[in-house]
């Protein structure tokens, strides 16, 4: 396995060089899904991509976890080169995929199997990572006995048993409602800031992404591109209710650079 060149700090640093992702369509046309994209994600550090469907959104977070094999270009996790899934790498989708049998500790506890612990170690484990997203009191409930805001919450508790040094989550909280939803986000940046793992997270909400976010890229289609980054600097913690100048201005140049494909408006 190739390895990256060495860094000053080296935990949690995503390095995208110059990725790009072409599939077949049909007939054998080549079909450019994500142009050649080149990011750096800090150690700690919580960035947003946000885009139109189809815009390649997905397609480089599943470059990042190992899932999508790239054409061109290369996607590092600290000195490792990704060719592949591995536990470093966390990963949680919008669709819950709780096996309906197990209670919310099994859940977390099959997911630990991987790292060959004893059972006593993985009940342990589980415990304490569904401690962290304020579900310990229903480690035993079964996922038919949990709301979606609690499904979600265990598949979080889930990827974060496992230690990964980033986190990628492709529109975990789309299918919530609007009031789960904003306990969602206090529950995430809760955990982010005591944990401060590398989140890479999609959405398609302008606000969940200003909620959130240190960084935004905002995407493009036709092929998915990376047309603007905006720092979002302003005091944590952050509520879509109580909004400034500099906010809405934000929201509002997304807003426009989603509606015109990324040309700026006067």
């Amino acid at each position: 396995m190739d390895a990256l060149a060495p860094d000053t700090v080296t935990s949690g640093l995503v390095r995208i060089n110059a990725a790009r992702v072409t599939y077949r369509g049909r007939g054998g046309a080549p079909f450019e899904a994500l142009s050649a994209t080149d990011l750096r994600l800090e150690p700690g550090s919580f960035t947003t991509l946000i885009g139109p469907s189809g815009c390649g959104k997905s397609t480089l977070l599943n470059a990042v976890a190992g899932f999508v094999t790239l054409s061109e270009g290369r996607v590092g996790v600290d000195e490792r080169i990704v060719d592949g899934p591995s536990p470093d790498v966390g990963v949680v989708f919008q669709q819950y995929a709780l096996f309906p049998w197990f209670t919310a500790a099994g859940n977390v506890e099959f997911a630990l199997k991987r790292f060959g612990l004893p059972r006593a170690a993985r009940r342990e484990a589980a415990l304490a990572a569904l401690d962290v997203v304020g579900l310990r009191a229903r480690a035993d409930s079964y996922p038919a006995q949990l709301s979606g805001g609690m499904k979600q919450r265990v598949a979080l508790a889930r990827t974060l048993a496992g230690r990964p040094k980033v986190l990628l989550m492709d529109e975990p909280f789309g299918a919530l409602d609007a009031q789960t939803r904003v306990s969602m986000h206090e529950m995430l940046l809760r955990v982010w800031e005591a944990h401060r793992t590398t989140v890479l997270f999609v959405t398609h909400d302008v606000d969940e992404a200003l909620i959130l976010s240190d960084r935004i890229h905002i995407m493009s289609s036709g092929p998915g591109r990376i047309i603007e980054t905006i720092d979002v600097d302003s005091r944590r913690p952050r509520h879509v209710d109580d909004v400034d100048s500099t906010y809405l201005a934000r929201r509002n140049l997304i807003m426009r650079l989603l509606h015109h494909g990324g040309a700026r408006q006067p």
